[in-house]
C-alpha cells in the first residue's frame, strides 16, 4: 500500500453523510485548517472527481488518513 500524502490530516468519512460534495467539502476543509496550500487541495480535488464514488473514495485514503 502507497504511504498517505498528509498523514497528519485526519477526517472522519463515516457516521456523517457520505455524499461526495461532503467528502470533498471535509477534506478540503482539514487540508485548509493544517495549512495545506491551494495547489495541493486543487490537485486533490482534480484527483478525486476524475472517477467515481469509489475513486473518490480510493482518492481521499491515499491523501488523508481517515477514521
Amino acid at each position: 500500500m502507497s504511504e498517505i500524502l498528509f498523514p497528519e490530516i485526519t477526517v472522519a468519512i463515516t457516521g456523517g453523510e457520505g455524499n461526495a460534495f461532503n467528502l470533498l467539502g471535509a477534506v478540503a476543509a482539514a487540508m485548509k485548517r493544517q495549512g495545506t496550500g491551494q495547489k495541493a487541495i486543487d490537485t486533490f480535488y482534480a484527483e478525486a472527481t476524475s472517477g467515481d464514488y469509489d475513486h473518490l473514495l480510493q482518492t481521499i485514503m491515499r491523501t488523508v488518513a481517515v477514521v
